[in-house]
C-alpha cells in the first residue's frame, strides 16, 4: 500500500490497528458501490488503482475492489498470511448456482484463522469471524454463522426466526487470473446486475441504508436488527443521499444514465 497513513485517515483511524479494528473501521467507512459499472466504465483491481479511487477519491467500492484494499492494508500491518477465495452469492433467492462473483479473505493472524470481508454490502460483516462453521457470532444486534452444505462453507445471516444464506465458498485460495475474469464479468457484462442498476449501501454498527433500483424505481432500506423500512427516492434524493448519508462525490442522472458531477 502506497499510503498508509492516507488510508487510515480514510477510515477514520490514528494509530496502528489490530485486524478486528481496520475491519470494522473499513466496513462502516468505505461505502459499497457500482457507480463506474452503471456508467459503463470497467474496473481495475491493480492496487494503485484501488488506493487512489477508494483513498485518494473518496470512492467507494464492491467485493472484488474492497477486499482487495483490505488485504493490501493487512499485508502493510504484516499479518501472518492472506488468501483471497471466490464465493457464489446466494442472496436474493434466484434458483440455480451463481457465477463466482463475489471474493472473501482468508487471513492468518497470531496463529488464528479469520474470515474476513468488507465487501458484501447491506447485510455483509462488520467484523472479521472464525473461518469456518462454527458458533454463532452477534456483531451489534446482526447475528452470523457459516454452516456446512455439501463441498461449501455457506455465510448466514439471522433474519428474523430463520438464517438465510448470504453466500457460500469452497475452502481453496483465487488466482489472480479467476479474480481478474470474475471481476471482468460483474462490471461489464450486460447480464451482471452492476451494469443495468445502481446499487449503494452504508452501515454504521446498528444501522444500515441501501440504495437499489434493481427491481424497478430506486428504493431506499434502512435496517437495523429489530426493523426494516423502505421508500420511494426521486433523482434528487438519491444525489443528496450520495453526498450526505454515504459520504460519497455528488452524481446526477445524465439522460438516464447515472454519472459523477465534476
Amino acid at each position: 500500500m502506497k499510503d498508509f497513513e492516507a488510508y487510515l485517515s480514510r477510515i477514520g483511524l490514528r494509530e496502528t490497528p489490530s485486524l478486528q479494528t481496520i475491519h470494522l473501521a473499513h466496513a462502516t467507512s468505505i461505502p459499497f458501490e457500482n457507480l463506474d459499472p452503471v456508467r459503463g466504465l470497467p474496473n481495475s483491481l491493480d492496487a494503485g488503482d484501488l488506493e487512489a479511487k477508494m483513498v485518494r477519491d473518496g470512492r467507494g467500492g464492491y467485493c472484488f475492489e474492497q477486499n482487495l484494499l483490505l488485504q493490501a492494508a493487512l499485508e502493510h500491518l504484516g499479518v501472518e498470511s492472506i488468501e483471497p477465495v471466490l464465493a457464489r452469492v446466494r442472496a436474493g433467492g434466484r434458483p440455480g448456482p451463481r457465477p463466482r462473483t463475489h471474493l472473501i479473505l482468508k487471513v492468518r493472524d497470531k496463529g488464528k484463522v479469520w474470515h474476513a470481508d468488507v465487501g458484501f454490502g447491506a447485510d455483509g460483516l462488520l467484523e472479521p469471524i472464525p473461518y469456518g462453521p462454527g458458533e454463532i457470532h452477534e456483531q451489534f444486534g446482526w447475528r452470523y454463522r457459516v454452516i456446512d452444505d455439501g463441498d461449501e462453507f455457506v455465510l448466514q445471516m439471522q433474519d428474523g426466526e430463520d438464517f438465510v444464506d448470504l453466500y457460500g465458498f469452497i475452502d481453496e485460495p483465487a488466482l489472480r487470473v479467476d479474480m481478474e475474469v470474475n471481476n471482468w464479468y460483474v462490471c461489464t457484462s450486460p447480464r451482471s446486475p452492476f451494469t443495468t442498476a445502481l446499487y449503494c449501501s452504508y452501515q454504521e454498527p446498528g444501522r444500515r441504508w441501501i440504495i437499489s433500483e434493481r427491481s424497478g424505481p430506486v428504493l431506499l432500506t434502512t435496517k437495523t436488527p429489530t426493523s426494516k423500512e423502505e421508500r420511494e427516492l426521486s433523482d434528487d434524493e438519491v444525489a443528496n443521499l450520495f453526498g450526505s448519508t454515504f459520504h460519497l462525490p455528488e452524481i446526477a442522472r445524465v439522460d438516464g444514465r447515472w454519472q459523477l458531477v465534476d
